[in-house]
């Protein structure tokens, strides 16, 4: 087997002696580097120390590398270049591929999906790569670029820009909202409502403040996410309780129908969420300013629906 390399020396005083000797001079290395003069000429001593050689000294005003400093100074310049342009072509690589965007597969579903048919993906500066998952990843360790995510807006270590506050409703499917407000109540009282178990505070504050007193469904079944009751309240299994925003696609489209007219709000809402280094990315900005776009006009077109 091979044996692991291993540096025996610190790269910080590489790294300063580097610029030193490049300048040939102890304050331009400081200032190219960030740190004290006092600092650099610490670095250097501690290299020579350690490697057991001289590799400057000073000639009156001028500093100048011993023979031993001009065998080094060139092949350190030569690997730092090489560390530089491999960074720097991963980080554009970065900027100029596809937004890594994760997010909760019911927004995917039922309100990114939907209206994707707007989105400009030929265009330079929008193209995606679209995950989603039930957890908050990581930004900071780069599992991602960016993601929606639902809550009150604040997690540590992200830049969180507001996308929709929520509300939530009781839905079912549409001819169930053409009944009497006793009949349905008494529909209600034999259907099954499948139920986030993010939704169990909404819930009960749902019903508590229902105009005409709570209702009681016939059956309750507890859901791992909001999307799974949409799909049953849309394939006629029964009813559920969602925001109104994500569900206004389907709303629309005439596979839900709000029930008894009861909203309130969710105390939460969906966020775009991206590390401070992103803050300013174009492709960060592009989606931004798109999801904003498509949230104002279901916004716009549910005040309409209800003028």
């Amino acid at each position: 087997m091979t044996e692991t390399m291993r540096l025996n020396v610190p790269l910080n005083a590489l790294r300063a002696f580097e610029a030193a000797a490049r300048h040939l001079s102890i304050k331009g290395a400081a200032a190219e580097i960030g740190v004290t003069p006092s600092a650099v000429s610490h670095q250097l001593r501690i290299l020579e120390e350690l490697l057991g050689v001289e590799l400057m000294r000073r000639v009156g005003p001028r500093l100048e590398l011993t023979e031993s400093g001009q065998v080094l100074a060139p092949e350190l310049t030569a690997g730092f270049s090489r560390i530089v342009g491999a960074v720097g072509a991963l980080k554009n690589e970065r900027k100029l591929g596809p937004l890594r965007l994760s997010m909760l597969p019911t927004f995917a579903v039922h309100w990114l999906s939907p209206r994707l048919t707007t989105y400009p993906f030929a265009r330079s500066g929008f193209e995606l790569l679209i995950s989603t998952t039930q957890a908050a990843v990581d930004l900071s360790a780069g599992v991602a670029d960016a993601a929606v995510r639902h809550g009150r807006g604040v997690w540590p270590g992200v830049l969180a820009e507001p996308l929709f506050e929520e509300t939530v409703a009781l839905l079912g499917k549409p001819d169930w909202a053409l009944q009497d407000e006793a009949t349905l109540r008494e529909t209600i009282g034999h259907a099954n409502l499948f139920l986030s178990q993010h939704r169990r505070e909404n819930f009960e504050r749902w019903n508590e403040t229902l105009p005409g007193g709570p209702i009681k469904p016939g059956a309750i079944t507890i859901v791992d996410s909001a999307g799974i009751g949409l799909k049953a309240a849309i394939d006629g299994a029964g009813l559920t309780l969602a925001g109104t925003e994500i569900a206004a696609w389907d709303i629309a489209a005439g596979r839900l129908s709000l029930l008894l007219g009861h909203k309130v709000p969710a105390n939460a809402g969906y966020y775009l969420c991206f590390p401070p280094a992103l803050e300013r990315d174009r492709r960060i900005r592009n989606v931004r300013a798109w999801m904003l776009d498509e949230a104002k006009k279901a916004e716009n077109l549910a005040s309409e629906e209800h003028s």
